[in-house]
């Protein structure tokens, strides 16, 4: 049997379930006391039992899902554990025997449909989001046709799988490579990015066809990294393939020569979308001496007059709440550990007056390296400013970490666009531009910012094997 694990864990914050082994689920008197919205869903969407093999399958254990705004119970939902995972892989195996045959035109067919279906029903699956991770309604949105987007992409890539005719030494010999699909996926999305299970699926769709969701319960005492580090030693043992996406630490730097309105512009997007909580979200702001001042007073006025915080269900609402209380906890932890060693708080620092996951956009000046927020992923509103005065402390700021995955840079001078786009040391690099993710281009990172890539056409590549053939007797 094939396979191929595939995890994508944004952060280091628990894993939170999502389709598959589980849906999300409330009574209708649940629904119609929540005040966020969920109210006028249709019940096909709130599903408390396991998918397994195409049907809907009871499980004997389930846990609750809660809403980050407010503490309540949405509902609860299957823990399916290791028999419900192994039952998962014998079906998608089966699936996969039949579905390996399917032509590359009917497999696109599929995938378009999936699409069609993914638009019609955009403003349910957004309201899921918002509901279950506290995301502002109009982000929630914006991740649906993203996600879309990929099976629209791919559902063209599907008829574009070319193989290679290689000229051979011998006159009596073709060669041919061949490009076939690889087997059951099994996947593991993070909660940051829900519908990352439906971009997910799709190079599985393409390649194998079959799809195995592995989702355990929030109480799961396994951090991201963990659990990393354990897939990746199953997987060397018996010679698995192994994708992953993991976190990032992305630097943002503001050279002398930018335009300061246009990095503030980049620098908001980049570091507030979803509260702060993706793994591109810039976590370190390293600005040069000669723009420092203006660069900090403008943003600082920026945070001020287009962040607001609330409920995600809210229509004036840019900043959800933190995913859980852990991870407000986090955010404080490197503000009061900056502020011990010298940082100056310029606006924020604290939970926000709502209470509970919410917590202030905060901007901390005189950072420096050796404090939490500049050595770990905060995952959350917190921008801290370290100074810096030439082009090569930079780089070494920027590259000073065992993670790669984006990282983001300011400046008007074409040479120094250059020289520093090739020395980051990420995966992705965004010049005078804070937002890079499209379907249409490879995401990923270096270092231990993960395996393989998503999107373009380097993205189906890792649910695909390559076989050569050799013909002799011509």
């Amino acid at each position: 049997m094939a396979t191929c694990s595939w995890l994508r864990c944004c952060g280091a914050l628990r894993l939170r379930p999502r389709t598959g082994c589980r849906r999300l689920a409330a009574s209708t008197t649940q629904l119609r006391g929540y005040a966020g919205g969920l109210a006028d869903l249709s019940a096909e969407l709130l599903r408390t039992d396991s998918f397994v093999g195409g049907r809907w399958l009871p499980v004997a254990a389930t846990f609750p899902v809660h809403d980050p705004a407010s503490g309540a119970t949405l509902g609860s939902v299957a823990d399916c554990g290791v028999p419900e995972a192994r039952a998962a892989v014998r079906a998608a195996y089966e699936a996969f025997r039949s579905w390996r045959g399917v032509s590359a035109k009917e497999r696109s067919s599929l995938l378009r449909e999936w699409y069609n279906l993914m638009i019609q029903n955009k403003d349910d699956l957004a309201k899921l989001i918002t509901a279950e991770s506290g995301k502002p309604l109009k982000e929630a949105q914006g991740e649906i046709l993203y996600s879309a987007q990929f099976l629209e992409w791919f559902s063209e890539e599907a008829r574009r799988i070319y193989g290679d005719i290689i000229a051979t030494p011998s006159k009596e010999r073709r060669a041919l490579v061949l490009k076939q699909p690889m087997g059951v996926a099994a996947i593991i999305t993070p909660w940051n990015f829900p519908s990352a299970m439906i971009t997910r699926k799709v190079g599985a769709a393409l390649a194998a066809g079959c799809t195995v969701v592995v989702k355990p319960a929030e109480d799961t005492p396994f951090s991201a990294l963990a659990l990393a580090e354990i897939l990746l030693g199953h997987a060397a043992r018996s010679v698995k393939r192994v994708s992953m996406e993991l976190g990032g630490l992305a630097p943002f730097i503001v050279f002398d020569s930018a335009d300061v309105e246009q990095a503030v512009t980049g620098a908001l997007a980049s570091k507030f979308r979803n509260t702060g909580q993706t793994c591109v979200c810039s976590n370190r702001f390293l600005v040069q001496r000669g723009i420092h001042d203006a660069f900090v007073k403008r943003f600082v006025e920026a945070m001020k007059k287009t962040l607001h915080v609330g409920n995600g269900f809210e229509a004036a609402t840019t900043q959800g709440p933190l995913i859980n209380e852990k991870a407000v906890e986090k955010v404080e932890k490197h503000v009061s550990d900056a502020v011990s060693k010298g940082a100056t708080i310029v606006t924020g620092g604290k939970r926000h007056p709502l209470g509970g996951n919410f917590f202030e956009p905060t901007l901390l000046s005189s950072v420096t390296q050796d404090m939490l927020c500049s050595k770990e992923e905060t995952f959350g509103p917190l921008a801290p400013v370290i100074k810096f005065d030439t082009e090569e402390e930079a780089i070494a700021i920027a590259n000073a970490t065992d993670v790669g995955l984006a990282g983001y840079f300011y400046s008007q001078d074409p040479a120094q666009i250059w020289r520093v786009a090739e020395q980051l040391e990420v995966g992705m690099v965004g010049v005078n531009e804070g937002l890079i993710s499209t379907v249409e281009c490879p995401f990923g990172g270096v270092k231990q910012s993960g395996l393989g890539r998503e999107g373009s056409k380097y993205g189906i590549d890792e649910y695909l094997e390559v076989k050569y053939v050799c013909q002799g007797g011509l």
